[in-house]
């Protein structure tokens, strides 16, 4: 099995021009998708120049200023509403199109989404108000997901992203699915990205010295060897350019989020998995539990638990 180093990156590993983690196509093995992360600082903007890319703009924490210059001369300024934690539910976001150049400042923490493309679409500014909040699985599989990035949600040539918020001692990516092989109405061919955040349980009392963590893993199907079983933290990067993945595990105490980013060759934009057939029989047990009742995670005042 492969246990090449490339496929995960802790905090910082990817620093780039200002950001805390850049994921794109300068690294090895990877073609159809893109991250940005950073802390941001009103007084220190960060750039995002024009190509052939197409981008979401997602607040982690904090509000966000977006200056924007399109393919078609148009041009704007968005003001997106953000959050107190990616643990109070969405926050605001924007879709900028190929050959969009733009501008990102606030005082908080952002993520941008990228992937290759070649269409020219409008910017869309999609209102955490109007974001669905699906709770999803069922007993200790229950997550809650923000389909914001998905085709039911946005208009885009290829990108597709969402994020999920999975409480302590629940498992997420679960059962372990794939998506590497194009059978059509069954599986799509897309790279993905987890971007992770973990914070103390909500409600809960911590000390300074407590470390929340989860699990993730990722391993080999017929398309690839792959080989990755890591604790993950805030601002880990996990790359899925093939294989089974999954669990997405939160420890207890400790609650659990990753931001999906996926994109690929195909030509239908679709988001099609297939279960380990060793594990694929797990869903059939979520009709006799019901979901975690700590769920769905909504804006409140900020637990007494320490943020990381």
């Amino acid at each position: 099995m492969s246990t090449d180093p490339s496929w995960f990156h802790p905090r910082g590993s990817l620093a780039r021009d200002g950001w805390e983690s850049v994921v794109d196509t300068r690294l090895a093995g990877w073609q159809h998708t893109g991250l940005r992360v950073a802390d941001l600082r009103a007084e220190a903007p960060l750039t995002l120049p024009s190509g052939d890319v197409e981008r979401m703009v997602v607040p982690l924490t904090g509000d966000v200023v977006v200056e924007w210059a399109d393919a078609r001369g148009g041009s704007g300024t968005e003001r997106l509403a953000g959050r107190a934690s990616v643990f109070d539910g969405p926050a605001d976001l924007v879709y900028l199109g190929v050959g969009t150049s733009a501008t990102v400042s606030g005082a908080g923490r952002v993520a941008v989404a990228e992937a290759p493309a070649d269409q020219v679409l409008d910017v869309q500014v999609l209102r955490a108000a109007d974001i669905p909040v699906e709770i999803r699985g069922a007993g200790r599989s229950t997550r809650q997901v923000h389909n914001f990035g998905t085709p039911a949600g946005l208009h885009a040539q290829k990108l597709l992203v969402c994020e999920v918020v999975t409480p302590a001692e629940n498992w997420s990516s679960y059962p372990p699915h794939k998506h590497d092989e194009q059978v059509a109405g069954v599986e799509s061919r897309l790279e993905e990205i987890y971007y992770f955040e973990s914070e103390v349980t909500r409600g809960a009392s911590a000390p300074e010295a407590s470390d929340p963590f989860g699990l993730f893993s990722t391993y080999s199907s017929p398309a690839g060897r792959i080989d990755v079983n890591r604790l993950v933290r805030t601002g880990d990067v996990a790359l899925v350019p093939f294989g089974y993945h999954g669990p997405a595990a939160a420890a207890p105490g400790y609650d659990l989020y990753y931001l999906n980013v996926m994109a690929g060759p195909d030509p239908e934009r679709v988001w099609n998995i297939t279960d380990d057939p060793n594990h694929a029989w797990v869903r059939s047990q979520w009709t006799e539990q019901e979901p975690d009742p700590r769920l769905p995670y909504l804006p409140t005042a900020a637990p007494k638990g320490r943020r990381r």
